[in-house]
């Protein structure tokens, strides 16, 4: 366990270490406080320009998922392509630690950080939750702010694992960061396809499941939490966390 352990505050504290994490960090409170900006803005307005829901505003939005889907990839691409690259993969191989304590050292430590990602966001809730300080009663259900920032979580972390699964895969971080971006961005985009199809198709059906978006429209912003995106995002999670491992095993077989 303290290797694993090591592991996991080697990796974390090297986001703190690089210029990668905090562009990263940079690039995410950015974009997240201008869509907060607009949700604030359009809360104030009246009539058919106005929102009511502001969790479903800013997350329900596809735009909001574009830029989501480049943060996984930002995070995990050097995580194993840069060790590959450098050749440091080898040593770290014929260390006293196991294939799954490498991925899931590593994996735990792009967690930690997405989570410090996620924790200046918290300064918007109360505004969006309507807080009221005299009597300190939010004007909107404190579950929709908790079901929403769980959906985020697993979000994030089926996507981290994909991307991690990516790293493993190529040398090349500028090349892992791409092929984790396009793979992350099937479920952001899938979902425009539901304008084309019958909404009680297979198909249609299909494509809810996949779709991020759409569930944090449906879902998890109104604070409630469907088990069938949970699913998915475990179990997509747990299948690239499980490719990871045999990706290391086959490369330590080959050496």
């Amino acid at each position: 366990m303290r290797p694993l352990l090591s592991l996991i505050k080697r990796e974390f504290t090297a986001y703190f270490l690089s210029p990668v994490g905090y562009v990263t960090l940079f690039f995410f409170l950015v974009v997240t406080g201008v869509l907060f900006a607009g949700v604030v803005a359009d809360l104030t307005r009246t009539g058919a320009q106005g929102v009511e829901d502001p969790f479903a505003a800013l997350l329900g939005q596809t735009v909001f998922w574009y830029v989501f889907a480049f943060i996984p990839p930002l995070l995990t691409m050097r995580l194993l392509a840069e060790e590959r690259g450098s050749g440091t993969l080898e040593t770290l191989l014929t260390a006293p630690i196991r294939d799954w304590q490498v991925v899931a050292g590593k994996f735990v430590g792009a967690v930690l950080f997405f989570l410090v990602l996620l924790l200046p966001t918290l300064a918007y809730l109360p505004v969006l939750l309507n807080l009221d300080r005299s009597n300190f009663t939010f004007g909107i259900d404190p579950a929709s702010a908790a079901c929403s920032y769980l959906g985020l979580v697993l979000a994030g972390m089926m996507f981290l694992a994909i991307g991690l699964f990516v790293s493993s895969l190529v040398k090349n971080q500028l090349v892992a960061a791409m092929i984790a971006l396009a793979v992350c961005l099937v479920f952001v985009a899938v979902g425009e396809g539901l304008k084309y199809l019958d909404a009680n198709s297979l198909a249609a059906k299909v494509v809810r499941f996949l779709s991020v978006p759409d569930h944090f429209r449906s879902d998890f912003t109104r604070g409630v939490i469907d088990t069938r995106p949970v699913v998915l995002y475990l179990s997509v999670t747990a299948c690239c966390l499980y490719l990871t491992v045999r990706s290391l095993e086959a490369r330590r077989l080959r050496a």
